[in-house]
């Protein structure tokens, strides 16, 4: 079976597009993959973070990743600091990784814009850490979003050049992009994706937005010009919004624009917002349920952590080896 891994930042404010671009694609794949799935939430201190609200954020994305089907009988689910093999490794990975590397990445220099020298060094750095995460599990697949494709193929050539420098070690990954959905826009500008660091909430819908909070998003989303419910290269604005429907009502675009054939807009996005509610009220009731047994799904980390240390430690006992550390 194939393995794959992925992560998601724990936040309290995770969106549509996280949960279709991420979470969705693990639901489908755990029945035919060998799942390993974790809250990286060393990645999420790369930016001030208050301790007790990360707290509730890492057990937030655990309850949304069980709520939406993930099985830890069949994912390896986990929190990120509980193995600490990710940092071992990616240490080691720093000191074969380059300077120019880490700069060009696209979502390090979005990120920085403007700070100046008060960046701090895990922004730079922390895609060498993501390539750990990926390379300590011989991941074979992992599936991101088309920006965080760049990310994938930095863990490429590091597992590329450790093997070429001390031997053959690491499975070199390859990132798997859904074709549709993976990257949602923003619903205030089709320029940027869905982002939950975005600087108005218009941006995202949330998943945990109630019915008002859905309909008064989608209503005031930007559309192209023009009346037609219609999908296309020159209409980023309703091939986003069509976009959206297809993934929470399973209907493909196609019928979408079948369906409001002769509509105006208004009505599209009326149906639009019934759709997004209908999809995410019963998620929402499953989450607040999780929620409620914090004990859980803290147990239900530890479990996961217990099995990915395994596999973490025994990949790092031959990277030791393969270095000149280990001398026993």
């Amino acid at each position: 079976m194939t393995r794959v891994l992925t992560g998601l930042q724990p936040s309290g404010l995770l969106h549509i597009g996280n949960y279709f671009g991420a979470v969705e694609p693990m639901v489908r794949l755990q029945g035919e993959s060998e799942m390993f799935m974790f809250i990286p939430d060393y990645h999420a201190i790369t930016v001030p973070q208050k301790p007790a609200e990360l707290r509730r954020n890492i057990l937030f994305a655990t309850a949304v990743y069980l709520a939406a089907g993930i099985d830890p009988k069949k994912t390896v689910l986990f929190q990120q600091s509980a193995v600490s093999q990710h940092t071992e490794l990616g240490w080691i990975l720093n000191c074969i990784a380059k300077m120019g590397e880490l700069g060009r990445m696209t979502q390090f220099k979005d990120k920085s814009t403007g700070k100046g020298e008060n960046v701090s060094v895990g922004l730079f750095d922390y895609p060498v850490l993501m390539a750990a995460d990926i390379l300590l599990y011989d991941t074979q697949a992992v599936p991101v979003g088309a920006d965080q494709k760049q990310h994938v193929e930095l863990a490429r050539d590091l597992a590329i050049r450790f093997n070429k420098t001390f031997g053959d070690t690491f499975v070199v990954p390859e990132p798997l992009i859904r074709k549709e959905g993976a990257r949602l826009m923003g619903l205030d500008s089709t320029e940027k994706k869905m982002s939950k660091s975005a600087a108005s909430p218009k941006n995202y819908i949330s998943l945990m937005d109630d019915a008002a909070a859905v309909e008064k998003k989608i209503k005031a989303a930007v559309t192209d010009s023009g009346t037609e419910v219609k999908a296309g290269p020159n209409r980023p604005a309703l091939t986003n919004l069509l976009t959206i429907f297809s993934l929470v009502s399973g209907k493909t675009v196609a019928e979408l624009e079948k369906n409001h054939e002769g509509k105006e807009y208004g009505a599209f996005k009326t149906d639009l917002a019934e759709a997004v509610n209908a999809w995410s009220a019963p998620l929402q009731m499953k989450i607040r349920e999780l929620l409620a047994d914090e004990a859980a799904l803290v147990a239900v980390l530890k479990a996961g952590a217990e099995k990915a240390r395994v596999v973490a430690e025994k990949k790092m006992q031959a990277v030791r080896t393969k270095i000149g550390v280990a001398l026993t």
